[in-house]
């Protein structure tokens, strides 16, 4: 897994891993690592989630606004 950017200097997220249909995020409280994909919480999402991780901000409130436990599994 990638370390999250982190810009905005608070995130709840540790680090964070794209595949082609999703995405997995590894939470700054968890030990667990959270896997989104095509199926839950949907191709939309997963994409814009994509987006943030790249840009290193704003993912973390992209997910607790828009998926929240709407993820696939848990790993």
């Amino acid at each position: 897994m990638k370390p999250y950017g982190n810009k905005g200097g608070n995130s709840g997220i540790r680090a964070y891993e794209i595949g082609d249909d999703f995405i997995k995020l590894k939470f700054s409280d968890k030990e667990d690592v959270y896997v989104y994909d095509y199926d839950d919480p949907g191709r939309a999402h997963v994409n814009e989630m994509k987006k943030f991780a790249l840009k290193g901000k704003g993912l973390a409130t992209y997910v607790n606004k828009w998926v929240r436990g709407n993820y696939s599994r848990i790993e």
